[in-house]
């Protein structure tokens, strides 16, 4: 357990923000699975933007369970701290601040990575956005903005000053985009230099290497990101091992059917049938990547144009796999 603010995170396993992904259906079904913290996907600070589909469905926090986590971006320390409060007053608990996106379009804009550059910059944001709320404040960064520059820990040391309730680090910098292994040291050196919770973040895909990343860095949660993608039960199992050092047992092909389909009822009514039904094709893609004849049957998924449809093809490819029948690569 680890405390941001007021309240107290348990389990340490937090679900990254994650654009495109997580959204409200996805936060609250790895919250039913166990993480301990999510955090909404990534909210523009101009909210001129804000009147858009997208950003009004980003927007949208209703029946979550609690803390609410909205992360905003921008490069403006005035902008930032209006979206701060906007989110605020919409029902934000937490308002966590996003340096961490390595996206070209995000950094072209000054914002996200491309703002450990200027570390008087990123101070100036912190303070305008801590002061605008009543909240607890948290910030996602990477290791610095490329291999000569790993200014993680500075960075770290002045989000501490400027009163940032938790910081989360992913294992890379802005160059590396994704690419690489994630590194650990830095990860270690910036929770040995500041006093308040570090969150680990950045190829952690098993129990083994969430348990392996907390005892290597000290820090005091892990985040999990693109490895949660079609494995939502993963959160309890990094929890079942932490607490118990056992594996639980995978889930039984029935139970990953009951998940998709639910996970796909609550896309379509949150989305609408059109989009809805587009979402899905990707999240259905993440969930068979690793089955039988996954990569075949998602050719013909991405066909079908209406819910039953795409129901109906879920159910009779999970039952043809509980069956035992061969099903072609």
């Amino acid at each position: 357990m680890f405390q941001i603010g007021p309240y107290a995170i348990e389990p340490p396993v937090v679900l990254a923000p994650m654009a495109g992904v997580t959204d409200r259906p996805f936060r609250q079904l790895c919250k039913r699975m166990g993480a301990g913290l999510v955090v909404s996907e990534m909210v523009t600070s101009d909210t001129r933007l804000w009147h858009s589909r997208k950003s009004q469905l980003r927007l949208d926090h209703t029946g979550e369970t609690e803390p609410r986590s909205v992360q905003i971006a921008g490069g403006d320390p005035k902008m930032m701290a209006e979206a701060a409060a906007m989110n605020a007053d919409r029902g934000a608990q937490i308002i966590d601040i996003n340096m961490g996106c390595p996206a070209k379009k995000v950094c072209n804009k000054a914002a996200g990575s491309a703002l450990l550059k200027d570390e008087q910059l990123v101070e100036a944001i912190l303070k305008a956005v801590v002061q605008a709320v009543p909240l607890p404040v948290t910030l996602k960064i990477r290791t610095g903005w490329d291999q000569a520059n790993r200014n993680g820990t500075t960075i770290a040391k002045i989000a501490e000053d400027c009163g940032i309730a938790a910081l989360a680090v992913h294992g890379r910098t802005r160059a590396c985009g994704y690419k690489g292994e994630a590194e650990y040291d830095t990860i270690a050196a910036i929770k040995q230099s500041i006093y308040i919770p570090v969150i680990a973040n950045g190829d952690i895909r098993s129990p083994e290497q969430a348990k392996a990343v907390l005892d290597y860095t000290g820090a005091d949660a892990v985040m999990i990101g693109r490895a949660a993608q079609g494995r939502p039960w993963l959160f309890q199992e990094i929890n079942h091992f932490l607490q118990t050092g056992s594996h639980l047992p995978p889930p039984s092909l029935s139970e990953i059917k009951a998940i998709l389909l639910t996970h796909l009822d609550h896309l379509y009514q949150f989305y609408g049938n059109y989009m809805g039904i587009r979402i899905a094709r990707k999240h259905v893609g993440w969930y068979l990547a690793a089955q039988p004849g996954g990569s075949c049957f998602r050719k013909q998924f991405n066909q079908l144009e209406t819910i039953s449809a795409q129901r109906a093809c879920v159910q009779e490819y999970f039952e043809r796999l509980i069956n035992g029948e061969d099903i072609a690569a």
